[in-house]
């Protein structure tokens, strides 16, 4: 391949109005694969770390998306280069660049295929059975028992969170994301504790189905996260007003009791 076929190879996958270069260099890294310049829109492929073509579009692919968030950013400014931020993998990145694989896939430019090393495959197939839904169920049964140790400390007048931090030496976030899996069904156990984690903290049971569906279609963590993150977004305008009174009512409430507090500790000087 050479600098334009995979240029036009990115291009129909899809369409960019930022005019953008593509570069072999020649080179091997042990740093990076490839690298984006979002100030000269340059994209620089190490093609002497890569033994196939599949290979070397799976970084062009991952560079170009870097090369489209830079373009979004640019439109939403108003043509302004947008600031270099710290974190440029985010949730977000992995999502869409996940989805641009899949568009290559579906065009036949790049290839995820386990048929070519059935060892691998066979291997997947363990991970899967061995490991994955196994640690699922098993997470799922000590959110279960975590709710239980939460009843017996209510009603024996222990305090829940000083016997997470102190005997069991749990982070409560963790104990948090537990509980809530462990109300899943059983049959969740199959998606693994991390994808399991995700669809609980769905609120909606039409939102949990649907996550469950999106992972079990193949989807990568990150979009479907990415996916119900812009469903939350997609509130009737009716519902959003509601929620933001009910904000603005809970906040009046408070600065209404701390000025009451306030004027009767200046009543007593």
């Amino acid at each position: 391949m050479d600098n334009d076929s995979i240029k036009n190879l990115l291009l129909d996958i899809q369409e960019s109005e930022l005019e953008f270069s593509v570069t072999m260099t020649g080179k091997e890294s042990t740093r990076v694969n490839g690298l984006y310049k979002p100030d000269t829109r340059e994209i620089l492929l190490h093609n002497k770390n890569f033994k196939t073509d599949n290979e070397l579009i799976y970084t062009a692919i991952h560079e170009y998306t870097h090369h489209l968030i830079n373009e979004e950013q640019i439109q939403a400014t108003g043509g302004k280069l947008p600031p270099s931020q710290s974190k440029s993998h985010t949730n977000y990145f992995w999502a869409k660049f996940h989805s641009l694989l899949a568009v290559a896939e579906e065009k036949g430019y790049y290839k995820l295929d386990l048929s070519l090393s059935p060892e691998l495959d066979e291997l997947t197939k363990q991970i899967r059975e061995k490991y994955i839904e196994p640690n699922g169920k098993l997470m799922m049964e000590l959110g279960k028992e975590l709710i239980k140790a939460q009843a017996l400390c209510e009603s024996a007048n222990i305090r829940y969170e000083d016997y997470i931090d102190r005997i069991l030496q749990l982070p409560r976030t963790t104990v948090k994301s537990v509980k809530k899996v462990g109300m899943l069904p059983a049959e969740d156990a199959a998606l693994g504790f991390e994808n399991m984690k995700i669809v609980a903290g769905c609120k909606k049971v039409d939102d949990k189905a649907k996550a469950v569906e999106a992972i079990k279609s193949g989807k990568s963590p990150d979009s479907v996260i990415a996916m119900m993150k812009k469903k939350a977004k997609e509130i009737d305008p009716k519902e959003r007003l509601e929620k933001e009174r009910d904000r603005l009512q809970k906040t009046i409430n408070e600065l209404t009791h701390r000025l009451e507090f306030v004027e009767e500790s200046l009543a007593n000087f």
